[in-house]
């Protein structure tokens, strides 16, 4: 499987994914760390993809969801954005709506 069919897949089974640098109990960056809490906040379950442990998805990520920074907040299969898309909509209190109609879809 190349690694598009890969990154596909992964959106796909998964309502909530974030891809970002680390994990969610130990971010490698920031803004991944910044991301995570927002989700974290709103009670989401989500699938992490650690960027860093797969240069393939690193690499070609960008490419496939034309977003050029890490980290990707994907619900139900469309991106949502990166680090300050994500706290904008939990300050806003949008997220958690998206997040609860995703768990709802899912």
């Amino acid at each position: 499987m190349d690694v598009m069919e890969r990154i596909r897949g992964i959106i796909s089974a998964h309502s909530v994914v974030l891809f970002m640098k680390g994990t969610p109990r130990f971010p490698m960056c920031g803004f991944s760390q910044r991301a995570v809490q927002a989700l974290t906040a709103c009670g989401s379950d989500f699938h992490a993809v650690n960027v860093l442990e797969d240069p393939e998805i690193r690499a070609n990520l960008p490419r496939l969801a034309n977003w050029p920074t890490f980290p990707q907040l994907f619900i139900n299969g469309e991106l949502i954005g990166g680090c300050d898309i994500t706290v904008e909509l939990h300050e806003s209190g949008v997220l958690h709506g998206m997040l609860a109609d995703a768990r709802s879809a899912g």
